[in-house]
């Protein structure tokens, strides 16, 4: 918004050369002009003037890449906090804990390659005897399980030690299909994450604990429930007590 006249001055004087040509402004929208004036078009009488027009979709535009950098400061709090909670409950001094953290400055990973992007680890546990690579997220999206598939590839591909490292995933999601993908997702024949930990499995009891056997989901929502069950979705405790910081 503090940039908005700034920006839109030097638009104009690149613009100047193209006046009368009928090209479109910077900002304009006709598809989300159109969605509102769909909507809305029977309480707008004759309608706003194409610079109202051009200040509401300046507007949305600004709240949803607000709303979007919310999101990315709910993620990498997330992350923070089981940084810090793994480093004030674990009484090791050879422990390490990162939190976003390229990959490749990690002990016994490769360097990356000239002029790509470097891989950053959600949350990093380093000691003598262990390499826990953690991917943290407060909520699952279709593109973020893609993408634990991609990641996981790198950092097999990055490890320079010939050493086995572990694999975690923590979440806050609810969402039972999501969280059984995550407990079944494979790597070869083995599983790919070698703990799924969420944030609150009495929760999921209490969430999912009835599902009805008619309901589209409660397959997913009985899978989960054995997964709780079995150890194969655990809690902090349990995921902690496995990185050997409880």
């Amino acid at each position: 918004m503090r940039n908005a006249a700034r920006i839109g001055a030097r638009a104009k004087v690149q613009r100047q050369p193209y006046e009368g040509r009928g090209f479109p402004r910077p900002g304009e929208d006709p598809e989300l002009v159109t969605i509102v004036r769909d909507v809305l078009g029977d309480y707008l009488g004759d309608g706003p003037s194409p610079d109202v027009w051009e200040r509401l979709v300046q507007r949305i535009r600004q709240y949803l890449a607000l709303e979007n950098k919310r999101k990315n400061l709910v993620g990498e709090g997330f992350e923070d906090v089981f940084a810090q909670v793994i480093r004030r409950t674990c009484k090791r001094n050879d422990l390490q804990v990162h939190a976003r953290r390229v990959l490749h400055d990690l002990p016994g990973f490769n360097r990356a390659r000239s002029g790509e992007k470097p891989d950053k680890v959600d949350v990093a546990v380093v000691t003598p005897a262990i390499r826990a690579l953690i991917t943290a997220k407060w909520s699952v999206r279709a593109d973020r399980e893609k993408r634990f598939v991609t990641d996981f590839a790198d950092y097999i591909a990055a490890e320079s030690d010939r050493k086995p490292f572990e694999y975690i995933f923590i979440t806050n999601e609810f969402d039972p299909a999501r969280l059984r993908r995550a407990c079944e997702q494979l790597s070869g024949n083995a599983m790919m994450f070698n703990h799924v930990v969420h944030v609150s499995t009495d929760a999921i009891k209490a969430t999912h604990g009835r599902a009805g056997a008619d309901r589209g989901e409660a397959a997913s929502m009985r899978s989960v429930l054995k997964y709780v069950d079995d150890g194969r979705l655990t809690s902090p405790e349990d995921g902690l007590a496995g990185l050997g910081a409880v």
